[in-house]
């Protein structure tokens, strides 16, 4: 079988990621499962994680369960979130096997350790066994088990870097809504300029230029994926971030193409 990718799908991506109830963008979901239809093949060896979008960081921000469990009606919200990131990836999965791709749901957080909200341990002998039976895993950013106050939130950015090394991947495709790393947010700046590699020669100046999501995001944003993805890359495995609103951009990063921003 060939080298492992891991592609994770931003949850702003296909997910209506400001509306205040949970909703799928359908139609993104579909294309985006029909682009990794296209691409895979019995042989090649896959995981998919994908983030929680308007289902899961609308009622952690409201709840404010990132920071902790204290009372009743947080573990309510705790057990709603899980319950609703569940919803999400069973409809994930649904999507992908309608294109073809064995895709299996695993839950993170039901093996997830976590401590003052960094992960410690996970257990990912079966992602390991499912991948070398040509079964394509898909996680996903989940609240999880918190030793120190009861909950905290998994990041798909935290779950993909972590497997990543663990199962020995070749490279990581992080698909969001920008085309890579700029010199500031191409949304809000015209001068903004993309920077379509990031190396040690340059990552000094690119961190001074990284900011925060757009979004309502309690994941960490832009920031978060990039350092998370250049620490991924001093262990020998490289990313690309694509903008994959854009139809053909998430088959072309998987065709190897110079799309978006390499982290080496």
């Amino acid at each position: 079988m060939g080298e492992l990718i891991i592609v994770k799908l931003g949850g702003s991506v296909i997910t209506k990621k400001d509306s205040e109830t949970p909703e799928v963008n359908k139609e993104t979901l579909d294309r985006l499962a029909g682009e990794l239809g296209e691409w895979y093949s019995p042989e090649k060896r896959l995981v998919i994680i994908h983030g929680a979008g308007s289902y899961g960081h609308v009622i952690v921000r409201k709840t404010g369960i990132h920071e902790g469990v204290k009372n009743f009606e947080q573990r309510l919200a705790f057990a709603e979130t899980q319950r609703l990131q569940n919803e999400l990836d069973v409809i994930v999965c649904k999507s992908m096997i309608k294109e073809g791709i064995p895709a299996f749901p695993v839950q993170a957080s039901a093996t997830a350790v976590m401590n003052k909200g960094k992960l410690e341990k996970m257990d990912y002998e079966v992602v390991k066994g499912l991948v070398n039976a040509g079964i394509v895993p898909v996680l996903y950013g989940v609240p999880a088990y918190d030793t120190t106050r009861v909950c905290s939130i998994l990041s798909g950015d935290v779950i993909a870097p972590y497997l990543a090394v663990r199962l020995g991947a070749k490279m990581m495709i992080h698909g969001t809504n920008v085309n890579g790393v700029y010199t500031k947010d191409p949304r809000k700046h015209e001068d903004a300029e993309h920077i379509p590699e990031v190396s040690p020669e340059n990552w000094e100046k690119v961190r001074e230029a990284l900011g925060g999501s757009a979004d309502t995001d309690v994941t960490g944003g832009m920031r978060g994926k990039v350092e998370e993805a250049y620490e991924l890359a001093r262990k020998g495995v490289m990313s690309r971030i694509v903008d994959i609103t854009v139809p053909g951009m998430l088959l072309k990063a998987l065709n190897g193409e110079r799309v978006g921003t390499l982290i080496r």
